[in-house]
């Protein structure tokens, strides 16, 4: 009977203290409320400039929609429950939640590697960069990046149909991701570690090599320009890109690679929190005071 299909799970969030609870309700409200706002003021901005209307602010728009997407996932169900004493979930939901996490976790990472490769044409091939960056290449990007995270969602969503789950399930995380779901199951998940493993290693390397290729020619012909301010010129119109890479990068480099003996149920939260909540909210703001265009533009 306890092997029966649970209809409903119970997310344990970050804590069990009613005044933390209160606290950390108030926290995420204004975390959220930046990253809505700070992403729509960059839509708007991009949409409404012209002097904006080029591909590397149309990628930018697109990264903050993905933005906007992976926060309004997790955190408006993780404010509700702050507020609930029966913090549960529908089965259903939370496959949804989970699938649209994925969704915009793949998409944000194959967008960067757009970003970075609009990049890498705009420093490496100036002369080319109109030709090459035409409408449609720059459509077919971000469309890619986008069919990459609904391929990364599908691949790891359907196994999960199949997963056996107790009556009364806890999971001990404050959404429906799949790592702490999977922990949660009563049966076999061999399958389904197999297949988060393999199409993390598959799309996040894939991802991070174009990124990686494309910064090794950039930093190379940066490093040939003779004058230091053309040097810094150069560089300057990548830098929020990188810091917004190496941010993303090394907490999920982390997460995955740092061993079991460090893992624990607060630190596997705080780096959730970090790539999830904090780095949407965090995106805009460094684009708005690195960019010099997106200043004159606000």
């Amino acid at each position: 009977e306890n092997q029966t299909s649970a209809s409903e799970f119970v997310l344990l969030g970050l804590t069990s203290d009613p005044h933390l609870q209160g606290f950390l309700f108030f926290v995420f409200s204004i975390v959220y409320f930046i990253t809505l706002f700070g992403n729509m003021v960059i839509m708007i901005v991009i949409s409404t400039d012209p002097h904006l209307h080029s591909p590397m602010y149309f990628f930018l728009f697109h990264l903050a929609l993905t933005d906007i997407s992976y926060a309004t996932t997790i955190v408006p169900y993780m404010l509700m429950n702050f507020l609930v004493k029966q913090k549960t979930i529908e089965f259903s939901t939370c496959i949804i939640q989970m699938f649209l996490i994925l969704l915009s976790a793949g998409s944000e990472i194959f967008m960067l590697s757009a970003m970075a490769y609009d990049r890498y044409v705009a420093i490496c091939k100036p002369l080319h960069y109109q030709e090459v960056m035409n409408k449609l290449v720059c459509s077919q990007l971000v469309g890619g990046a986008w069919a990459m995270g609904v391929l990364y969602s599908i691949i790891n969503t359907l196994p999960m149909l199949n997963v056996q789950f107790c009556k009364y399930t806890e999971i001990k995380h404050f959404s429906c991701e799949l790592p702490p779901l999977l922990a949660a199951a009563c049966g076999g998940t061999f399958l389904n570690k197999l297949v988060l493993l393999s199409s993390a290693v598959i799309f996040g390397s894939s991802s991070f090599l174009l990124t990686l290729i494309s910064y090794i020619y950039i930093i190379s012909t940066v490093l040939k320009i003779q004058s230091a301010k053309g040097r810094h010129k150069a560089f300057s119109t990548c830098s929020s890109h990188l810091i917004i890479v190496v941010l993303l990068y090394t907490t999920a480099l982390f997460q995955y690679t740092k061993p079991s003996s460090v893992s624990s149920f607060i630190l596997d939260q705080l780096f959730s929190i970090q790539y999830s909540i904090l780095t949407p909210m965090l995106n805009p703001i460094i684009y708005s005071l690195k960019n010099n265009d997106v200043k004159t533009a606000l």
